[in-house]
This record gives structure tokens, C-alpha cells and sequence, in this order.
């Protein structure tokens, strides 16, 4: 069985150090209020960040700027990619999806979350789909 025949919610996602530190500094940026980006690639592979404004201004919740948003799905399309994640941050917890996060889940894609665990931002994946969730492996290499 190869990648492309697992169900895209047990697909690994593949991250390099730098993305997933560049999202760290980011987040850390933006903290005590939550802030949010998408990943785009092939393949399972992130090949582009894009960070945008969180119109909500809130330490619990994110809305993405739509302008920002739309901008980033044209270059995706524009450039032959897929939107593979969406990311978040919970500068003070949980490490895990939050209700309000299942609720509004419009995307079939990994949602990462960064939580800062011991003064350490920690990222996780989730698959949230049907009400729940299961969490993805990020692969960083």
C-alpha cells in the first residue's frame, strides 16, 4: 500500500524543522492571542506557509482574515498545490482540539494546534471530521 492509498486521516504530514520552528516564532509573536496560517504542498508535504491576521484579535479564538485567505488559496491553485493544514495556536492550552475548533472545522485537512507546554510551544495534528477528531502524525524533518 502506498501513501496515496491511505485514508487522508491516518497520512502522516510532512514538515520540515524550519516550517515548524518559523511557526513557532510566529505563534510566539502573536502571543498571549491566538494566531493562524495555512500549509499548502503535495503529497502530504508542506512546501508553503502562509501566516494570516487573526481578525479576532482573541487569546481563545481565530479568524482568518478573509482577503489574506483568499489571496493564499489563489496562489495555491495558481502554483498546482493543495491546502494540507490549517494551523492555530493555543497560547494557553488545551493541546488539543477545542470545542469551538470541531465546531467550525470547514476543511478536510490536518489542523495543527500550537500549545506552549512547559514555556515550550508544542505543535500536534488533528483530522476533524463528523463531530470528532483523530490525531495525525507530523512528520519533521
Amino acid at each position: 500500500m502506498g501513501l496515496g492509498d491511505i485514508p487522508e486521516l491516518m497520512k502522516p504530514l510532512l514538515l520540515t524543522k524550519e516550517q515548524l520552528h518559523s511557526m513557532a516564532e510566529y505563534v510566539n509573536s502573536h502571543a498571549p492571542l491566538e494566531s493562524c496560517g495555512l500549509l499548502a504542498g503535495r503529497d502530504a508535504t508542506v512546501e508553503k506557509i502562509f501566516f494570516v491576521q487573526n481578525q479576532a484579535h482573541s487569546a481563545v479564538r481565530y479568524v482568518m482574515d478573509p482577503i489574506e485567505q483568499l489571496n493564499a488559496f489563489e496562489w495555491i491553485d495558481s502554483n498546482h498545490m493543495d491546502l494540507l493544514g490549517i494551523f492555530h495556536s493555543h497560547p494557553t492550552g488545551p493541546e488539543t482540539v477545542s470545542p469551538t475548533d470541531i465546531a467550525e472545522a470547514a476543511y478536510a485537512v490536518t489542523y495543527i494546534i500550537l500549545a506552549r507546554v512547559d514555556g515550550e510551544w508544542r505543535a500536534r495534528g488533528f483530522w476533524i471530521e463528523d463531530g470528532g477528531f483523530h490525531e495525525v502524525t507530523l512528520l519533521v524533518n
